[in-house]
């Protein structure tokens, strides 16, 4: 069992009010809230070890240079992926997922080629390829958001060059078994790109094992800073597929007539890279690693499960997402009050949900909806919150 309080007490902000009450924060899966370790470890960089890596022979260039390359290998093994030069640094999921896209397809797709997807994918993983000229085509789910792997093989057609989906979904908490699909891809031919964005910070993620392409995910969706993020990629796509961007650090050498390619990764990290950013996240990712990310879902799982019986008691309370194989993540409806109407009202009560669509349109169209609000849960949350919003909700309902 963890121990909540103790936890809490590496979270400052949980301890502001909003509005005169305690802040009941229930938006991680837009972005979680930063341990003191990450923010300090960002301030001691800046203070004792800021320099321009790769590019100096000087006291401070080499030292931020070997804490670049060693935040490199600490993603290295939380992901459990062959080798460091496998780990790419972006800005992000969706950076990740452009720059698969944009490098993927100038080197192995042409206009009309065919990217499989689920109904359930964020905007991040919808948008690239059709900025591509791809033509998506989707996995269905059932009443529960669940997906109909049936229908997966019927999706394959001569024309169909990758597999893109998510994880684990940020409006249902679906858990999506990727290395089944992944067999399913490479059975075709083709190989699989996986958003990680939701997935990361709720449950042990071993791309070796399941057996991905591509895995991408968000520092800031599991404790580290905003603007970083990463993509794993296998060494046989990274090396057949072209730079992102051009610039600075992913050269070997140029000349006004040609120019060479730097090595894995640096061939995909054009300019400055940040590493206050990425040593930040190695200290994210440490910090959970030592709570523990088995006993981090334990906790999130009964979190859920809590959440779920409280307010599934509340008079026309409907759930959006009800997988057997489900993370932290409870969308609802209440009756027929409006999302955003509800999400005011909780502000108003110091209680941060998330309304809307949730950057996933299509999949509010299939399930016949325009949005939903949604509580989702981090390590640091408590019953007592979970009672919190129950109360809330049930403020809400008299005002309506």
């Amino acid at each position: 069992m963890l121990d909540i309080e103790r936890i809490r007490e590496d979270f400052p902000i949980l301890r502001r009010e909003v509005y005169d009450r305690p802040l009941v924060y229930f938006d991680n899966a837009a972005t979680t809230q930063k341990p003191r370790c990450v923010v300090e470890k960002i301030e001691a960089a800046y203070y004792n070890v800021n320099a321009n890596i790769h590019r100096g022979v000087h006291f401070l260039s080499q030292q931020a240079t070997e804490a670049h390359e060693a935040a490199r290998e600490t993603v290295r093994a939380f992901l459990n992926a062959p080798s460091s030069a496998e780990i790419i640094f972006t800005r992000g999921t969706t950076e990740a997922i452009n720059l698969v896209a944009s490098s993927y397809a100038r080197a192995c797709m042409q206009p009309g080629d065919e990217v499989i997807v689920t109904a359930m994918e964020h905007h991040s993983n919808i948008v690239p390829w059709q900025l591509q000229g791809m033509r998506l085509r989707v996995i269905p789910i059932d009443e529960h958001g669940t997906l109909d792997l049936e229908a997966l093989p019927g999706l394959f057609t001569d024309r169909t060059r990758l597999v893109a989906v998510t994880h684990m979904s940020n409006v249902l908490g679906t858990v999506n078994p990727v290395a089944e699909i992944a067999r399913v891809a490479h059975a075709h031919g083709v190989p699989i790109l996986v958003d990680g964005a939701q997935a990361v910070a709720h449950r042990a993620v071993d791309v070796q094992a399941a057996d991905v392409d591509f895995y991408a995910f968000s520092s800031h969706k599991i404790y580290g800073p905003t603007g970083m993020g990463v993509l794993y990629g296998k060494a046989e796509w990274l090396d057949r597929i072209p730079p992102y961007q051009g610039g600075g650090e992913m050269i070997r050498n140029v000349s006004f007539e040609h120019t060479t390619y730097n090595e894995l990764p640096y061939k995909f990290e054009a300019g400055t890279p940040d590493f206050i950013g990425s040593t930040a996240l190695a200290t994210a990712l440490d910090y959970v690693q030592r709570i523990g990310l088995d006993a981090i879902a334990e906790h999130e799982h009964e979190l859920l499960r809590y959440a779920t019986d409280r307010l599934g008691a509340i008079p026309g309370m409907r759930f959006i997402g009800q997988a057997p194989e489900k993370g932290s993540v409870l969308s609802f409806l209440v009756g027929d009050i409006h999302p955003y109407d509800l999400g005011m009202i909780l502000d108003r009560l110091g209680i941060a949900i998330r309304t809307g669509h949730h950057c996933a349109e299509p999949l509010m169209h299939v399930l016949g909806v325009e949005g939903t609000a949604r509580a989702s849960f981090a390590l640091y949350n408590t019953k007592a919150e979970v009672d919190a919003l129950a109360e809330g909700i049930e403020r809400a309902q008299k005002m309506f």
